[in-house]
């Protein structure tokens, strides 16, 4: 490995991954060396130009940062995952460690913070914002399965269970469930209100 670590910007505001760019180009030892704005970006970028660690924003077009992380994680193990977020909502940070990250930080870091971050996870350590690691404690473990999960994130556009069990490949009955299911768990009075319920808890 180069004494440069190599890093991969994915996030899809520009102003944001310019400014982040610019930040970490003012160290020494690290220089971003691709910047994507799609999740579904990602991997092809990172075996392009044999990065040392992605930092990843989580809402993204294409697939979020957590799906990119989990697909890089599984194709480029030695790359060191970095997921940055403006939401500091706890199951975000479970559904990050899940997917294979070794950090997770809010955007709004001091710029020392994030580049000490990328030097300590390439050093083979864990780096977490010491809030939201107290908030994930607290909220405890996301109550929805996979398929309530996925079924409810199809849900928030506001489709018919028609239209859902098309999508899913399910009937309407147990698109139905799904939802009713994923409601109670939520306490939610619709489904409506059970997406969120989910988006602010980071649970979607």
């Amino acid at each position: 490995m180069s004494s440069t670590i190599k890093v991969l910007l994915a996030e899809d505001q520009s102003m944001v991954r310019e400014a982040l760019a610019a930040l970490l180009g003012l160290e020494e030892d690290i220089e971003v060396v691709a910047q994507v704005a799609r999740g579904d970006e990602v991997v092809a970028a990172a075996h392009a130009h044999g990065i040392d660690v992605a930092l990843l924003d989580i809402e993204m077009p294409g697939c979020t940062g957590i799906e990119a992380a989990a697909r890089l994680h599984k194709e480029l193990p030695a790359v060191k995952l970095v997921v940055l977020t403006t939401f500091g909502r706890p199951g975000y940070l479970r559904s990050a460690m899940e997917a294979g990250a070794d950090a997770f930080l809010v955007k709004d870091a001091p710029a020392a913070q994030l580049a000490e971050a990328v030097r300590k996870v390439l050093a083979g350590e864990r780096v977490i914002d010491p809030t939201l690691a107290a908030a994930a404690l607290a909220e405890g473990a996301n109550p929805l399965t996979d398929r309530e999960r996925e079924v409810l994130r199809a849900a928030a556009d506001g489709s018919t269970n028609a239209e859902l069990a098309k999508a899913l490949h399910l009937s309407q009955g147990t698109v139905r469930n799904y939802l009713s299911t994923a409601i109670q768990k939520l306490a939610a009075r619709n489904r409506t209100e059970a997406v969120r319920i989910a988006r602010e808890k980071g649970w979607l």
